[in-house]
């Protein structure tokens, strides 16, 4: 199992964590000293990582949408469980629909 690969039970990564990881990463990859199976093994960690990164990002900008606007345009802050900021992100995708 890569570095990268959570176990059952595990946390996931912070953003910070993957990120740093990431860097770990490139920095290794870029050395140019790694044998082939191990830098394939490192470059699929670090797709996961990339994956992981976008994943915290477009989650921190769908929580910032939410801070600022409301039903009438204001900003308003919204608790902070994350399941009710993807309640919200929801429940404001579905006004615009038709039927």
């Amino acid at each position: 199992m890569t570095r990268g690969a959570r176990k059952a039970g595990e946390r996931e990564e912070s953003f910070e964590e993957a990120l740093k990881r990431l860097e770990e990463i490139v920095q290794r990859l870029e050395g140019g000293e790694l044998p082939l199976e191990e830098s394939l093994r490192v470059f699929e960690e670090g797709i996961h990582l990339t994956r992981v990164c976008s994943d915290r990002l477009e989650k921190a900008e769908k929580r910032i949408e939410i801070l600022m606007r409301d039903q009438r345009g204001a900003v308003q802050a919204v608790a902070g469980d994350p399941n009710l900021f993807q309640q919200k992100i929801e429940d404001d995708e579905g006004e615009g629909s038709t039927g």
